[in-house]
């Protein structure tokens, strides 16, 4: 009889269940897991002696890598607390609060980011000093604490204080009651009980993420002058319906009113496609608005990032948290336009006020308003709130108790009421969210209540109104054409030379609708027209592969055949509702041609549709970005079995033939065409410490990673290779064994900087592989030099981090860094001197320079660091 149980939830996600050891582990946590977990029946109601709760899993399996295919696979947040608060394990007096801990299981950096994610998921800013820090004044970073410690019982405590962390590194572990579970290979898993095992694989199929859990539909609407479409009125645990957001729609342009989890497929149901989006306004931090954040970085551009400066604050230390990378990294993603607190900000014509609102972390609702006739129009947006009641359970009039002073009860109150025609608000209920009853009194034209599971009883029937996705409130119709203006907007940017007239040959098709799933054009059957994609999104399908690229507003749709008429070599579907402006071919043809851009297209071409054709490229839209980009790209060609040199400050993408990434004698990888490397001196401009090198000739385009790097939606998947390449580089073997070993001891609590220790070590290993290996003096110095470079920029990264967080033995710290590259390049010489050293001194050597080091002078600096809340 079987004792180990496994359900596949979904690809990337699954349930282990062991009934005999009360273990149930919940695989993988991708967004909305908790929602999928209920559905499938994991997840459900269950009464105690008398206490309603639910069961679910008490453990919890991390991927290997943050990021699969563009979207987070590791949001423990929303999991934790269904353990802590709804299946009663945090609660005084629960029949489930035994003492027992969840577990967290992964790769110790994963743990460790998780802990500090879901700390600040939990808390925000954690002291007086980041308040001020984020811009606060110092009177009111006092009240906000005492506010926020009245929320946190009087106490900020670090998820490790709360979750049973467990490193599964390179050995089995046991869970408990005799369950074990030991990874197999990258994102593979097996558990096993009393003799019977069970394989776990965490890994998304390549073009695939991971699934909603709620079906949405397709919808359209009008770009309107200034609307709202109401995009979700769920909350974290509503299993029907997206977590509570709006889309302000001001004069044809998109802005998102928060970003939940599964946003990709709300935006697909609506019909509005990610370069479509002017910005983001961001009320707060808990995964049920952020969680989405990815898919914005996933555009063309940089989407502009609207909060006040604390939200910001939070919002970049947890995604800092997530990724294990710098707050400013989070510049590289966005545009961010900083607001004022309780005063109207100017957005692009639009009158936006943020104003406080009582949270366990920095939070703000938001008042939109537009000119009309007659006087404003106006939208409020009211998430987060707290209940009146439980507020004014916190007010104290003594400044050194934790809580809020009356006059601050009394003026949230008065805000919770300021009228608008339309507002929606959260009445989620409990210690955190809000209750309906508060606003019974309010005069707004409409209110709309959300942020809720439940239906809406008959009492807050008569106080509100529901919405249902992918409605919408007109505040002020449009009269002009604004498909027509973004058009014109797309066009004047591909042909910047082209004055406006001009390009009204081109714009003056009609515009058209497509339904979701239709075929706009297929492969191998010639298609008159051109379209310029200006809503929604469309895939692009190749006939010879699975290849799959997904386009939004920008494309140009069969320019390449229409030019040259020419079948198509792909065929073109429409994944949601979609607008286009049709453009005849011979039109599109005699117009580049009377503006002498025939040869210059078609140079550029060539080039285009090889990087459209990559899973790199095949998602950038935008065709003066594609011209800018073949414009810079170089081709080289190599025999067979040479060395890639050349390639610093460049991203390359093999064209033909076949590439090995090594390190030492090792092959990590082999790449074909379409595939890429370079991604570290993009993301991090960081030296790559793998080699590479011909099998057979092979044909690369060189592209600057500066370039790449701006792109948004580029960086972001140079980012994801980054991340699992470096898991396969840290822990690769040479000649079937590790030379110089990572262990778990050496962790300096610092996710960025452990990881960069581990890369230290991976230039280690490839130096004594040279070494060991008798390679020549060339190789030698080359794997040498790799190393300095390495720890250089590694020493770099740890001063900047030590200075902006006061560290006082910053000064001695970086001492002891020069110290150590002399010692490098004393190495140097007696590695080239008449009495080579042996491996084994070498070993010696590497282990005082590298393991020492952090052992004593790194792990100095850790407290230090953790209490200002990096990890």
């Amino acid at each position: 009889m079987a004792r180990l149980f496994k359900i596949e939830v979904m690809p990337g996600m699954a349930w282990i269940h062991v009934p005999e050891a009360d273990v149930r582990v919940l695989c993988g946590c991708p967004p909305d897991s908790v929602k999928h977990l209920m559905r499938r029946g994991l997840i459900r109601p269950l009464e105690l002696d008398g206490v309603r709760c639910e069961t679910g899993p008490n453990a919890i399996l991390l991927s290997d890598v943050m990021v699969q295919n563009g979207t987070f696979c590791n949001l423990a947040e929303f999991p934790v607390l269904q353990m802590f608060y709804r299946q009663g394990l945090l609660l005084p007096g629960h029949p489930n609060n035994n003492g027992s801990k969840p577990i967290l299981i992964g790769r110790r950096d994963q743990v460790a980011a998780q802990m500090q994610y879901i700390y600040r998921g939990n808390y925000g800013l954690i002291s007086e000093q980041e308040l001020v820090e984020a811009g606060v004044p110092p009177d009111q970073a006092r009240d906000m604490m005492r506010l926020k410690l009245r929320f946190a019982f009087g106490h900020i405590r670090h998820p490790s204080d709360l979750l049973d962390g467990r490193a599964l590194d390179d050995h089995e572990i046991e869970i408990k009651g005799g369950v074990t579970v030991r990874r197999t290979g990258l994102n593979r898993f097996q558990f096993g009980y009393q003799g019977e095992s069970v394989d776990i694989d965490l890994n998304l199929p390549a073009f695939q993420t991971h699934e909603c859990p709620f079906p949405l539909g397709n919808y359209q609407f009008r770009r309107d002058y200034f609307a709202v479409v109401h995009s979700g009125e769920g909350d974290g645990w509503d299993v029907r319906r997206p977590s509570m957001g709006s889309i302000v729609v001001f004069q044809g342009r998109i802005y998102l009113v928060d970003a939940g989890p599964n946003l990709q497929h709300s935006l697909t149901a609506l019909g509005i496609g990610v370069n479509e989006i002017e910005g983001i306004f961001q009320t707060h931090c808990h995964d049920d608005h952020f969680a989405g954040l990815t898919t914005l970085m996933q555009a063309d551009r940089r989407i502009s990032f609207f909060a006040v400066p604390m939200v910001r604050a939070t919002v970049a230390k947890k995604l800092a948290a997530l990724l294990a990378i710098e707050e400013e990294d989070f510049n590289d993603y966005f545009n961010v336009r900083d607001l004022a607190m309780d005063q109207w900000n100017d957005v692009d014509g639009l009158d936006v006020k943020p104003i406080f609102s009582p949270h366990p972390v920095e939070t703000t609702v938001f008042h939109f308003r537009a000119m009309a006739a007659g006087g404003w129009k106006t939208y409020a947006h009211l998430a987060d709130v707290v209940g009146l009641g439980v507020l004014d359970a916190m007010v104290t009039d003594d400044p050194t108790q934790n809580g809020l002073s009356r006059d601050w009860y009394q003026q949230v109150a008065v805000n919770y009421l300021d009228p608008a025609d339309v507002k929606k608000v959260d009445i989620g209920a409990g210690l955190i969210h809000g209750y309906a009853q508060d606003f019974k009194d309010d005069n707004s034209g409409k209110m709309i209540l959300a942020h809720t599971a439940n239906p809406l009883t008959a009492e807050q029937k008569k106080i509100g109104s529901g919405a249902s996705f992918g409605t919408v409130d007109v505040l002020i119709t449009g009269h002009r054409d604004f498909l027509s203006r973004s058009a014109f907007h797309m066009m004047a940017e591909y042909f910047p030379t082209v004055s406006g007239d001009h390009l009204g040959t081109v714009l003056n098709g009609p515009i058209t609708t497509f339904n979701p799933e239709t075929i706009l054009y297929k492969a191998g059957q010639p298609h008159p027209t051109i379209y310029l994609l200006l809503t929604g999104q469309v895939e692009m399908l190749d006939e010879d592969s699975d290849f799959r690229a997904v386009l939004s507003a920008g494309a140009l749709l069969g320019e390449l055949t229409g030019l040259h008429a020419l079948p198509p070599t792909e065929t073109c579907r429409a994944v949601s509702f979609v607008q286009v402006l049709e453009i005849p071919a011979d039109v599109y043809t005699a117009f580049v041609v009377r503006h002498e851009l025939f040869s210059e297209i078609s140079r550029l071409l060539e080039g285009r549709e090889f990087l459209s054709r990559t899973h790199l490229l095949g998602d950038v839209v935008s065709t003066g970005t594609l011209n800018a980009i073949a414009k810079d790209m170089r081709l080289v060609s190599l025999g067979d079995d040479e060395m890639v040199t050349g390639h610093e400050h460049k991203v390359g993408l093999v064209a033909s033939g076949q590439v090995l990434r090594m390190l030492g004698g090792a092959i990590l990888e082999t790449l074909g065409p379409g595939d890429f490397f370079g991604e570290e001196s993009a993301v991090f401009d960081a030296p790559s410490i793998a080699a590479l090198r011909t099998y057979g000739p092979a044909e690369i385009y060189l592209i600057s990673s500066r370039l790449l790097g701006a792109i948004p939606n580029v960086r972001w998947k140079l980012f994801e290779s980054f991340e699992r390449r470096t898991r396969l580089e840290s822990s690769v073997g040479f000649a079937g064994r590790p030379l110089l070993n990572w262990q778990q001891e050496y962790s300096v609590n610092v996710q960025r900087l452990d990881t960069q220790h581990k890369r230290l070590f991976a230039t280690a290993n490839r130096l004594l592989d040279a070494v060991e290996g008798g390679h020549g003096s060339a190789d030698i110095a080359a794997a040498l030099d790799l190393m300095i470079d390495y720890a250089k920029f590694h020493f770099h990264e740890e001063e900047t981090l030590l200075r902006r967080y006061g560290y006082g033995h910053a000064d001695d710290h970086q001492g002891r860094h020069r110290a150590l590259i002399g010692q490098a390049q004393d190495l140097e010489r007696k590695l080239t001197g008449d009495q080579p050293i042996t491996p084994q001194e070498l070993l010696d050597f590497l282990h005082d320079w590298i393991v020492k080091h952090i052992l004593i002078e790194d792990r100095r600096y850790a407290e230090v660091l953790n209490g200002h809340g990096v990890y």
